[in-house]
């Protein structure tokens, strides 16, 4: 299910407002967006891509592409900077406590980021979170630059980069309506959603290689002149004006349903309840595979930075792939889902008794499609399920549940590969996931439809015609995301 995400990635937070639309304004940004729609529309000729049309847009698209593709490249690249060449003894703990600090914040601050895409201009966020980290970037680089870069300096970039990313993403997401008609959204989403993967996908096959040939120095310098060319590119776009209030224009104040607490809805729900359960017991293996991929690297395959490169970028493949083929996945979302999950923990845990560096990559291919097919087929179950009203807080939620494994699963297998080889932790990685793919089997028994009491609810929900439908369309969702395990990109 996406964090991509990722990457965990705080993608849930931004759903607040966005089924609202917009909510923030900025000063003296313009009215109307440029370029929303070519005249080739009215003559009945074919459309160009919405990047063409819109330049508003295509800013800001390029804006995310670079934020993504600079948090991608810092991860693996730092993850595999500390195994190759940072630290000596206790690699498991210090690259755990890594990739702890780079999922962290989108968990602990999905609160507070919420209500600030709610309260302010969705430009001044994305411009401020991108130059932020565009200057946390210049300093680490300068720091590694001069020489005697201590570790601790590095858990704190890596923490203020992950709360930028924080901020960005969400808010990206959320600020599609200001940027494109609405005859757009879907399209607009739709790209967005696969080009974080996509670049994400850049990202890591850059970030091992560049700590190789230029060090920590030029990575954290690559970083910058992404996030730095971001914050130009959101400053050079124009976002529409918030919409007007009718109550405040005279006019009658339209009628919202009011969302329910979480409990109340997951207590009206429980076969969604089970399902992120299910998840969240996957999730501690699956997410492991960022600590363990560079261990394995080093430790068994004896490769540098081209071998890490080739592995994460199997894993992320695949994931992308199979966001895009997840809905072609035949049967219900409950059993199909439990063949995914259990072909998932048999290819993650081949490379703890195969060791060749091919047959590993093809292994991590398919277990990142596994996750992606996993991921599109379950958003779009629980965007059947799930009340329409109560839609916006449930997948914050469900984000920011699903999304807390990341920093304990680093941890756990971090200390774990001090102690244990690599191969071992592919073992477990494997025998954990398969309790969590039998529970799912044992839900597919029965299907339960959608409550009657939601009148937007499908007449019949859990069917392989429910779950193909809609699977990008919902901005809430995350599902494009899904660039690595169960549970987002990280």
């Amino acid at each position: 299910m996406s964090a991509s995400s990722d990457t965990a990635s705080g993608t849930g937070t931004g759903t607040a407002t966005h089924a609202g639309a917009a909510t923030g304004t900025d000063t003296g940004t313009g009215t109307a967006v440029e370029g929303a729609a070519g005249d080739g529309a009215r003559t009945g000729g074919r459309r160009p891509p919405l990047i063409l049309r819109n330049r508003a847009f295509a800013a800001v698209w390029l804006g995310q592409v670079l934020t993504q593709a600079a948090v991608r490249m810092f991860q693996v690249g730092v993850s595999w900077w500390i195994v190759a060449y940072a630290v000596d003894d206790s690699r498991g703990l210090a690259s755990g406590l890594f990739m702890a600090a780079c999922t962290l914040p989108a968990v602990a601050l999905a609160p507070v980021v919420a209500g600030a895409v709610a309260r302010f201009a969705h430009r001044s966020i994305l411009r401020t979170a991108a130059l932020l980290a565009g200057a946390a970037s210049c300093a680490l680089a300068l720091w590694a630059h001069g020489g005697g870069l201590p570790l601790a300096s590095v858990y704190a970039a890596a923490l203020a980069l992950a709360t930028c990313q924080a901020f960005f993403d969400p808010c990206l997401t959320t600020s599609v309506p200001e940027l494109v008609d609405d005859a757009d959204i879907e399209t607009a989403t739709g790209f967005e959603l696969s080009t974080q993967s996509l670049a994400g996908l850049g990202g890591a096959l850059l970030g091992a290689l560049t700590v190789d040939r230029a060090g920590v120095a030029g990575l954290a310098a690559g970083c910058a002149a992404a996030y730095l060319g971001a914050a130009v590119l959101v400053a050079s776009a124009r976002f529409r004006t918030g919409a007007p209030d009718p109550a405040a224009a005279g006019g009658p104040a339209p009628s919202v349903p009011r969302p329910r607490p979480l409990r109340r809805i997951l207590g009206e729900l429980p076969y969604v309840r089970r399902i992120l359960i299910c998840f969240t017991a996957a999730n501690l293996f699956t997410t492991a595979v960022f600590v363990v991929i560079p261990l394995y690297t080093r430790s068994v395959l004896g490769g540098g930075g081209a071998t890490v490169a080739l592995l994460e970028a199997s894993l992320g493949a695949g994931a992308l792939i199979g966001a895009f083929t997840g809905t072609r996945v035949p049967g219900r979302p409950t059993v199909a889902g439990a063949y995914c999950l259990g072909l998932m923990a048999l290819a993650l845990a081949l490379p703890g008794l195969v060791t060749h560096r091919l047959a590993v990559a093809g292994c991590l291919a398919v277990a990142g499609w596994c996750a992606g097919a996993v991921s599109v087929r379950f958003v779009a179950l629980f965007q059947r399920l799930v009340p329409t009203a109560d839609k916006p807080g449930f997948f914050a939620v469900m984000q920011a549940v699903l999304g807390a494994s990341l920093p304990v699963a680093s941890l756990v297998f971090g200390v774990a590969g001090d102690f244990l080889p690599p191969q071992t932790l592919c073992l477990v990685q494997g025998i954990g996931l398969a309790p969590a793919a039998c529970a799912l089997a044992l839900l597919g028994a029965r299907t339960p439809a959608p409550p009657a009491a939601d009148p937007d609810a499908a007449p019949e929900a859990g069917t392989d015609e429910d779950a193909a439908t809609d699977a990008t369309t919902d901005t809430a969702t995350g599902a494009g995301r899904a660039a690595g395990p169960v549970g987002g990109s990280r």
